[in-house]
């Protein structure tokens, strides 16, 4: 697909991975006055009426859907109806609506807790419906999940071109760092920058730090979206990730040396730690559109670490 004809639409494009995108879709051809990012004040697209407005209104050929309700486990575990609905709704109008309008094409950004709590690692994308999510995120999980039905299913009936793709866990400038609803890293950045700067003697962690993770960075991840709107036509979804694992533990220590603390971790295993391990089988998305990360982790990390002190918000 040639970027430079298209008429794109990014929801959620004034977001964290949403403006990496615009910025990556810049880069690869696509004009400034063509990227079109439907904001929440004038659609709502939880609101079946505000997405056909949109269509009418922006008239994409294109649509590459960000947008969702999202935060880390506390988030979740407090509003699972929202997220459910909200995610659901979205993602339901905006696939019926351009089956409607005859879209070219339909990005679907999922999520990888869409995957089973006990997936053997490393996620291979077939071990999707082998078991039921992490009960945490399990209700976001599985209102993303169904999307990957919906659009499987129109591509076969309709023929809409829908793809479906599973990023790891984000993280890199910009990231959200409200303490009701950031992930695992800007969470832990902001506690140890806070605590570095207060003299606090220790910081408290969630859980017991053994769970695992795996990280991709921002920039990354947008451009891994971006080969596969050029590239991926096909109905079987894509893990994006950096091909790595590290346990929560060993990643709030190498923050907090990053950081300079020299305090004491507790860790407060009342709290639970979400999926037991989390990293991906990467292979599909470099066979099929040539995916790879290249920014590695403490590179990432420090960027990350220097935009925060940077941003004066701390």
């Amino acid at each position: 697909m040639d970027l430079a004809s298209e008429k794109i639409v990014v929801t959620g494009g004034a977001g964290f991975l949403g403006r990496n995108i615009q910025a990556q879709l810049r880069r690869a051809g696509a004009a400034e006055e063509n990227i079109l990012v439907p904001r929440i004040e004038e659609y709502d697209l939880t609101q079946e009426a505000h997405v056909q407005r949109m269509y009418q209104q922006m008239k994409p050929s294109v649509v590459i859907h960000l947008a969702a309700e999202v935060g880390g486990i506390g988030a979740n575990r407090e509003n699972p109806g929202r997220f459910f609905y909200a995610n659901m709704a979205m993602g339901l109008h905006l696939i019926e609506h351009a089956r409607r309008v005859g879209l070219k094409k339909f990005i679907q950004i999922g999520t990888i807790c869409a995957y089973p709590k006990f997936t053997p690692v490393p996620f291979k994308e077939e071990d999707l419906w082998n078991g039921y999510p992490e009960e945490t995120n399990a209700p976001y999980g599985l209102a993303k999940k169904a999307l990957l039905v919906m659009l499987q299913a129109y591509r076969q009936q309709y023929g809409l071109n829908g793809v479906y793709l599973l990023p790891v866990n984000l993280y890199g400038p910009g990231d959200n760092f409200d303490p009701r609803s950031s992930h695992v890293i800007p969470a832990l950045i902001r506690k140890f920058v806070q605590a570095q700067r207060q003299g606090d003697a220790e910081v408290e962690i969630w859980g017991t730090g053994q769970a695992s993770r795996e990280f991709l960075y921002v920039e990354d991840c947008a451009r891994g979206v971006v080969l596969a709107t050029q590239k991926y036509d096909d109905a079987e979804p894509v893990n994006l990730g950096a091909g790595f694992e590290i346990t929560i533990r060993d990643l709030a220590t190498k923050i907090k040396e990053m950081v300079g603390y020299t305090g004491q971790l507790t860790w407060n295993t009342s709290k639970p730690d979400g999926q037991p391990r989390r990293s991906l089988d990467t292979t599909r998305a470099w066979d099929r559109f040539g995916f790879r990360a290249e920014v590695g982790f403490d590179e990432g990390l420090r960027r990350t670490i220097d935009w925060w002190r940077a941003s004066g918000r701390q």
